[in-house]
């Protein structure tokens, strides 16, 4: 079945051409094992996993890792054209995520059942790309099961992954086979290039208001939506002039209306999100505020700050509210999102143009934010301030002393503290520290990071 050597016939990408880390989608029709190797691959158990016909309804994505080689991982759900539950009956939909978005995919395919129309199908539109394809037999756990795997060579392709996900077998030949396949990565200096535009990525949950956002601050219909199911809609970038600063709009509004029917169409707007987010420096959540601040919005803003991106958040369709409401949506979105307090929150209406003036100032501004340096000098005169009247406190029985501190890089302000213990500085501290820089150099919208390092 191949050796650790052998690599299967794909296609690869240059590395350069998407940016950020590589997208691998998991496809394959229902119950056939797509969770338990997404759980296997990301090392956590975030995927439901049940003995039952598509459990897994909604897409969930996850930062991975193989051989030192990072990489997003997205589960879409399982796709049957034979069902006549809507939610079920676009495969080309959901192949399509795959190559529209993804960098590398992982078909997966039931090693102990003989090959189902449904798998015809996903494979028959995957045979063909340049995309790598990578196909697996999972639930293999047995030499019998290895044996009845064989069936599902007559798809007609060259290799085939023998897995257990529940047990590990044969995993590592296929992440190696995945790293392979990936396109090379990008060099990443942690500074913007010299002149480089700033990008900011558009993103939120379907028919939150994105694609009227982007038509308003560009003055025309820009962006068209079909709401049929199977439509997609790529990533546009759209230079615009704010307050005379370009900037470069990364907008991902390709679906809007959540329907049923358009399930399939999902992982796509997960995948473009994240797709964005990577190649952005600032990221605008734009929010329905008619349904409210959700979880799923969290998460998207949660995945920007661990990429280190600056955050504006904008609570569309306010309009719509009466004052009582509009308090209620103000107050749960603080709450939700209380993991960034120090992240702008504006209200607007796309479709009047209200408060589109300040959202775009507070972009401008958080934007600045990210990119702002610090003089060392300037650094080091408030931490003398900061030590003065707020020292660290002595952790064990021994004093920790900080004796200065610098800026390391920009986007995001990334400052490095020298001091005798770095590993005793208590967090409580460190976060006091991170709010006084904040404070201090007026960073806001953006994530800071400080490092604490030895004197040595």
């Amino acid at each position: 079945m191949g050796g650790k050597n052998h690599k299967p016939h794909v296609g690869q990408r240059p590395g350069s051409a998407r940016g950020g880390r590589p997208l691998v989608a998991i496809v394959g029709r229902p119950n056939v094992g797509k969770s338990a190797l997404f759980n296997r691959l990301t090392g956590a158990r975030l995927a439901i996993v049940e003995d039952v016909s598509g459990v897994t309804r909604d897409r969930l994505y996850a930062d991975a890792s193989a051989f030192g080689r990072e990489y997003v991982l997205v589960d879409t759900g399982g796709f049957d054209p034979e069902s006549d539950d809507p939610l079920r009956q676009s495969i080309a939909g959901q192949v399509r995520i795959a190559l529209d978005e993804a960098d590398a995919v992982i078909c997966v395919l039931d090693g102990t059942l003989d090959p189902l129309e449904a798998d015809r199908q996903a494979v028959a539109l995957l045979r063909g790309t340049e995309l790598p394809v990578l196909y697996v037999a999972s639930k293999i756990d047995n030499p019998q099961r290895s044996i009845a795997a064989k069936a599902l060579y007559e798809l007609g392709f060259e290799h085939l992954f023998e897995i257990s996900a529940l047990h590990g077998h044969g995993i590592g030949e296929l992440e190696q086979a995945l790293i392979d396949a990936l396109p090379e990565p990008a060099e990443d200096s942690g500074e913007p290039e010299q002149g480089a535009l700033p990008r900011v990525a558009i993103v939120g949950r379907p028919n939150a208001g994105k694609s009227s956002l982007v038509n308003r601050l560009l003055g025309e219909q820009r962006q068209i939506v079909d709401a049929r199911p199977g439509t997609t809609v790529d990533s546009i970038d759209t230079l615009l002039d704010v307050g005379g600063d370009p900037i470069v709009l990364i907008d991902t509004a390709g679906i809007r209306r959540k329907r049923a029917v358009e399930a399939g169409l999902e992982g796509l707007a997960v995948m473009q999100a994240i797709r964005a987010i990577e190649r952005s420096g600032t990221v605008l959540l734009v929010v329905d505020a008619t349904e409210g601040v959700s979880e799923q919005d969290a998460r998207i803003a949660g995945m920007a700050i661990e990429r280190g991106r600056a955050v504006c958040v904008a609570l569309n369709k306010m309009d719509l509210l009466d004052a009582q409401a509009r308090q209620r949506v103000e107050k749960r979105a603080k709450e939700v999102l209380s993991f960034m307090t120090w992240a702008p929150i504006k209200r607007i209406s796309a479709r009047s143009g209200h408060g589109i003036a300040a959202l775009m100032q507070s972009v401008r501004e958080v934007t600045a934010c990210h990119r702002r340096r610090v003089t060392t000098a300037e650094v080091n005169r408030f931490f003398e301030e900061v030590l003065e009247r707020h020292p660290p406190p002595t952790s064990g029985g021994r004093a920790v002393r900080l004796y200065y501190v610098t800026q390391a890089r920009v986007a995001p302000p990334t400052f490095v503290v020298s001091t005798n213990h770095p590993d005793r500085v208590h967090f409580s501290y460190q976060r006091y520290v991170a709010n006084q820089l904040r404070e201090r150099f007026a960073l806001h919208g953006t994530p800071i990071r400080v490092h604490y390092r030895g004197k040595s």
